[in-house]
């Protein structure tokens, strides 16, 4: 008698255990290929957008808060908080004999660096530090941006760096060379500074072309380095960390980017050329003089159009660096009561000082989280945060912002100071 031939049972395997091991497989081969630096910087913002985008999805953002109504009073400020003098009457500009310019070139071509799109396109959030690596280059320096952001935006989600933290790049790690800073610009001052050799950089307005959330205004800010300009056909010349290099930019058009950033721009050259840039900028060399010529400006702007919400706030911003913190607080309500962009806050923080200081900490506080809902990795909005619940009697939250803020740049000098002024006090 014949017996069937014996198989052995085999136990069979469940596919979806097939397909977790393939999914565990990727997201481990995923990780790690996400730590490859060149990789990371390809694929971080594309991940941040899509991340950034679905939490929007499901916490809309708002129009940037306008100020409260009928307010009649303002609060006095605690004696515990350390508030400079607010006595300084607004300056006025006294009458001055007219100069006569002197005659400068119709158009002017500086060499601008070579740019290498792989190593000069600006990295996520970057424009700063790419912006100015390209300067520094026109000079002869050798790195490039990310030695830069290393030490001026060293977590690399830092959505912003100052003018004041790229000039401080310049004067303690370019090695020879120098920087100033200037406010109130116009397109002859900087026509003036390219006919004497010296490239321009400021910062603008610009519109983003992708949508990090569905209601996005798109409205964000950018550096240019400006290395040339044409009378003929009104343009300047523009190196452009984003777009590309010799961008050409129609003068009214970069006068009315630039005006939502109070027209600041950066100088940077050589020790011997000083007395020739101190001859250019006249009075504005003095940094006064020039906040004065700089809110003068901006008053006449916003007389002539009560609607310009960026002239107003220019106004609050020159009236706040002068410590005349009342009438800022008046001319940044009207800013915002005309509306400002989703992404001002993420750039200037002239609010946030002027309202702390005439102690409207609620305004503190509502301005210091919207601005950290749109840009989370904000340590000046972290800071002024802290320093409103501070002026509330919440020290130990307070301490909690500005470590938070420590977080995003561990040499932040005001955030070091606040911490050692709570625990004293």
């Amino acid at each position: 008698m014949a017996y069937p031939e014996y198989i052995p049972y085999k136990k069979k395997r469940k596919p979806g255990l097939k397909i977790l091991f393939a999914i565990g497989f990727l997201i481990l081969l995923g990780f790690g290929l996400y730590q490859i630096p060149w990789v990371n910087r390809r694929a971080s913002w594309r991940f941040d957008l899509a991340i950034t985008y679905v939490h929007r999805l499901l916490n809309p953002v708002e129009e940037l808060p306008a100020p409260m109504v009928n307010r009649s009073t303002e609060p006095g400020i605690p004696s515990s908080t350390p508030v400079p003098s607010t006595s300084t009457p607004t300056p006025i500009l006294s009458p001055t004999p007219t100069a006569v310019p002197t005659p400068i070139p119709t158009a002017t071509t500086l060499n601008a660096p070579a740019y290498d799109e792989a190593k000069d396109k600006q990295d996520w959030n970057n424009c700063g530090p790419a912006t100015l690596a390209l300067y520094l280059r026109y000079y002869g320096w050798e790195g490039d941006q990310f030695d830069i952001s290393t030490v001026v935006k060293s977590t690399r989600d830092d959505r912003n760096v100052n003018v004041e933290e790229l000039v401080y790049y310049v004067r303690n790690y370019s090695g020879w060379l120098k920087a100033e800073f200037r406010v109130g610009g116009d397109v002859e001052r900087i026509k003036e500074l390219l006919a004497a050799g010296f490239p321009v950089m400021i910062e603008e307005s610009f519109t983003t072309d992708r949508k990090y959330w569905p209601e996005d205004d798109l409205w964000s800010g950018h550096y240019l380095l400006i290395t040339g300009y044409n009378d003929a056909t009104r343009t300047f010349t523009a190196q452009d960390s984003e777009i590309g290099p010799n961008q050409s930019v129609n003068y009214d058009i970069l006068d009315n980017k630039w005006q939502g950033f109070n027209r600041v721009y950066i100088i940077v050259y050589r020790p011997e050329q000083e007395q020739s840039l101190k001859n250019i900028l006249g009075d504005d060399w003095d940094n006064d003089k020039n906040r004065e010529k700089a809110l003068n400006i901006a008053q006449q702007e916003a007389e002539e159009d009560p609607q310009n919400a960026f002239a107003w706030f220019n106004v609050g911003t020159n009236q706040t660096y002068f410590k005349n913190y009342s009438q800022a607080a008046t001319a940044y309500d009207t800013a915002r009561s005309i509306g400002l962009p989703q992404r001002m806050l993420r750039y200037q923080f002239g609010p946030f000082i002027a309202y702390f200081q005439i102690g409207r900490t609620e305004d503190v506080l509502t301005l210091t989280r919207y601005a950290l809902d749109i840009s989370r990795t904000s340590e000046e909005a972290m800071l002024w945060r802290g320093w409103a619940f501070y002026q509330n009697g919440d020290k130990s939250t307070a301490l909690s912002y500005f470590r938070d803020a420590l977080k995003i740049r561990e040499d932040y000098e005001d955030a070091l100071w606040a911490i050692d002024y709570v625990n004293a006090n």
